[in-house]
């Protein structure tokens, strides 16, 4: 029960965000204009800052666990690569298909990861560390997933190019590596910077949830119920099933096993929309995923934490 009321206090409250910001904007209280401005703020400032102080402040050198890195590593490449692989190949709607696979894989791993551990075992443990691990490669694959599949016209040619270029060029993924070298040299960052950063992270989650509300377009996703639905089953029930045995296998439990829960079976994290409408690919799809996964994933969290604890791995 206790697990049950842990992942609604963490589920619900972001679902009730999204649904404010359909109100706010139905109200007229919010703005097309602000919301376009509002997801570009996040996209180039707000979510580099919160990955920056995620990651800046973890303690890489003391939980450092090479194995466990590894895992994190070659899980999320084999999710992203075979998801991108069948969904190119069997999905007939190829607009779809770059929202589709990020909006399948990606989760809200640094959002959920620390707080998610810290809840069943009262440290973050090796969330940090999976956060390190997977995180940049969640940009990186989704950056050039949805740059491939883009809705912009673009020559065949020139997708490399342009792939690379955007990986280079995203804020997101700079954030991401400066904050690596940051915590890798333990480079002291002075309070007053760190509080600023801090104070502009904060706004990423809430002000994205409401864009994701207000832009949310109710009868072109109910157009999409059937990949909106199949995206949801593949997030939060068919990768852990497929991937928690395996960490099973290679000896993960407790702290280790909960990160790598959160990473596998965490909703449909927010940045998904922001990235897919500022590189022009389907938004709806993604706003969509986003919403129906959230509302989802107390009750599928809850399940997997009960399996976990059932079987004496957490």
């Amino acid at each position: 029960m206790n697990n049950f009321i842990f992942s609604l206090n963490a589920t619900v409250p972001i679902f009730l965000v999204i649904l404010l910001g359909w109100i706010l904007m139905k109200r007229n209280m919010l703005t097309k204009e602000f919301a376009s401005s509002a997801d570009k703020f996040v996209f180039k400032i707000a979510l580099p800052c919160l990955l920056f102080k995620d990651i800046a402040t973890a303690n890489i050198k003391e939980t450092f666990n090479l194995s466990f890195v590894l895992f994190c590593m070659l899980t999320t490449t084999i999710m992203f690569l075979t998801t991108w692989l069948l969904t190119a190949l069997f999905m007939k709607d190829k607009s779809m298909v770059g929202a589709f696979v990020q909006a399948s894989v990606r989760g809200s791993s640094a959002v959920l990861g620390i707080a998610f551990v810290q809840n069943i075992y009262g440290s973050s443990g090796m969330a940090p560390m999976m956060i390190v691990a997977s995180v940049p490669l969640y940009n990186i694959f989704s950056v050039i997933i949805l740059t491939f599949n883009s809705n912009e016209p673009t020559k065949d040619s020139s997708k490399i190019k342009t792939a690379c270029t955007n990986v280079a060029k995203n804020p997101i993924i700079i954030a991401i590596f400066a904050a690596l070298i940051v915590a890798l040299l333990e480079i002291p960052i002075p309070e007053m910077l760190l509080k600023t950063v801090n104070n502009v992270a904060a706004t990423a989650t809430p002000l994205a949830l409401l864009v994701v509300g207000a832009t949310f377009e109710g009868k072109k996703a109910i157009s999409k119920i059937k990949p909106t639905i199949l995206a949801t089953f593949i997030k939060l029930i068919l990768l852990p099933t497929l991937f928690l045995p395996i960490a099973y296998l290679f000896g993960f439990r407790n702290t280790e096993m909960v990160a790598i829960l959160v990473m596998l079976a965490s909703p449909t994290t927010v940045t998904c929309y922001i990235m897919a409408k500022n590189m022009h690919n389907d938004a709806v799809l993604t706003s969509s995923v986003v919403v129906t996964a959230t509302l989802l994933s107390s009750v599928t969290l809850t399940m997997w934490v009960y399996i976990l604890r059932t079987l004496g791995l957490i």
